[in-house]
């Protein structure tokens, strides 16, 4: 005969699936509730600089986190976007060319860059070098209670740490965007006209006439969104950090993997939007 102790209940393997998908939503609503504060708080804070001539925000500490973010990122995104241009354009040949139609060649790429890769790669590429650094570098300043001693000052941790990295993080995507888009085109044009038997005018020419402006600010949208959201998931990540180093290097990868999927989520909610709209 079972003892007392014996008659427990034991949770199924139901009960235990069940706990894990529970848990999964309560991690996701967490996640998209404290972006959702540190985006609205630090939205306050930007508004209040526009009017307030007392509060300010401080350039110089934008400009470090511009220099930092965007800055050292140029050569990264250009060699990446680089790679994709030339992939883009010798993917595409072998089917254009048994229609003979090669020349077409700048017109995908156009589309494609502007509209999704440009700011797509760009804000994977700026995820993984400057958004898991600045979730470090705010991890760290946590577990070495800087946070706390600027609390203790009444200095608001979102206004001097969080609100300098989203405003650079935005302006640097949309113009590493920019510089990611005219690279990969750029790269697409030199093989076609060097290899692939596209004409250097006609592939200029093809590629002003097939891209209009909804194609440019289609793909500035989504780098703005996507620079809030990677800055506002990495600074969130990082000022959760619990347990020291170890916490440090799990906001980290949570930041990378986290943002990316988030930023691919967007846009395709962006990409049905903007079909709805007719701006493709």
């Amino acid at each position: 005969m079972n003892s007392p102790g014996d008659m427990s209940p034991t949770p199924n393997a139901f009960m235990r699936g069940l706990a894990r998908w529970g848990g999964f939503w309560l991690a996701i609503f967490a996640l998209l509730g404290g972006v959702w504060n540190i985006v609205s708080t630090s939205a306050k804070w930007i508004f209040r600089s526009l009017f307030s001539p007392d509060v300010r925000l401080g350039k110089d500490a934008v400009v470090a986190q511009m220099v930092r973010v965007g800055v050292k990122s140029i050569g990264i995104v250009m060699v990446v976007s680089s790679c994709i241009g030339l992939i883009l354009a010798m993917s595409m040949y072998p089917a254009l060319a048994e229609l003979g139609q090669q020349n077409q060649i700048p017109n995908i790429v156009g589309i494609a860059v502007f509209r999704e890769m440009g700011p797509l790669i760009s804000a994977i590429v700026l995820t993984g070098f400057a958004g898991a650094s600045i979730a470090a570098e705010i991890g760290t300043m946590v577990v070495g209670e800087e946070i706390e001693a600027l609390e203790a000052h009444a200095l608001n941790p979102i206004r001097f740490l969080v609100v300098p990295r989203v405003i650079a993080t935005v302006i640097s995507l949309v113009l590493l965007t920019v510089l990611a888009d005219v690279t990969a085109v750029v790269s697409s044009g030199l093989i076609s006209t060097l290899f692939l038997g596209v004409g250097s005018q006609v592939y200029i020419d093809n590629t002003l006439a097939q891209l209009g402006t909804s194609d440019f600010f289609s793909g500035v949208v989504k780098a703005l969104v996507f620079g809030v959201i990677l800055a506002a998931i990495a600074c969130y990540n990082g000022l959760r950090v619990t347990g020291g180093a170890a916490g440090v290097g799990k906001a980290t990868t949570d930041t990378v993997v986290q943002t990316i999927v988030l930023v691919i989520i967007v846009d395709l909610i962006f990409t049905a939007v903007f079909l709805e709209l007719g701006w493709t």
